[in-house]
């Protein structure tokens, strides 16, 4: 089974790829896994600048000469792809949308309507790809701060695209709140054993892992003291 995982951080100390690391620790305990990380801000993606060549030529290849085309053969031969990045302005970073808008050419011009929504028909077929979105941000909890992301997500990826979404990452990185960011790492350590056997979380884990580690209010005023 290939994974491919699509680091969108752009640190090398990254919150949200601590998650990751220790969601992919779990896995590991699966023999039968090929994992691959591709750590986006390294790779040079350019914008997509809307001429819609890869429709027009029916060929679906981009005209741009970069690093997307590997990705998108790699996401093409990939059981899972697990997509890691931080909130940035309550959605993605911008160099991570740029591999979204840019994965295009894996759809015809052509239109359908499916469960009510109008989609471009598939030039390749996708559906049997297991996706997994993690991310994390700094704020504190609260109900609004991923929804916009979650929308995007959906829209784009269909409803099948499992989220987690984990607030008050920043501790992750801070010696003084392993009492708490710990215990929140070996959940997702359970919860990669979990998803390498059934590939998909349960309700229960996925509230597990987005439980927040600080009230709000706590967390605020720690962060208003820094």
């Amino acid at each position: 089974m290939k994974i491919l995982v699509l680091n969108g951080s752009p640190k090398d100390k990254s919150d949200t790829m601590r998650l990751t690391s220790s969601f992919l620790k779990g896995m590991k305990k699966r023999k039968d896994l090929e994992i691959e990380i591709i750590h986006l801000i390294k790779k040079n993606i350019k914008p997509c600048v809307g001429c819609f060549r890869c429709w027009k030529n029916n060929e679906g290849q981009c005209f741009q000469d970069d690093d997307q085309k590997e990705i998108m053969d790699k996401y093409e031969k990939a059981d899972v792809i697990i997509w890691s990045f931080p909130l940035y302005s309550y959605a993605m970073p911008s160099h991570v949308k740029a591999v979204v808008d840019r994965l295009i050419p894996f759809n015809k011009m052509t239109m359908k309507e499916v469960n009510g929504h109008v989609v471009h028909a598939p030039r390749v077929d996708l559906s049997s790809k297991k996706l997994l979105f993690i991310a994390g941000c700094g704020f504190p909890n609260f109900d609004d701060n991923f929804e916009g992301l979650k929308i995007m997500i959906e829209n784009k990826f269909g409803p099948k695209a499992e989220t987690i979404f984990v607030s008050e990452t920043p501790m992750l990185n801070e010696k003084e709140a392993e009492p708490l960011t710990t215990p929140l790492l070996n959940k997702f350590v359970e919860a990669g054993k979990y998803y390498s056997l059934n590939l998909s979380l349960s309700e229960k884990i996925k509230k597990e892992l987005e439980t927040p580690m600080l009230p709000k209010e706590t967390y605020i005023k720690i962060v208003n003291s820094l």
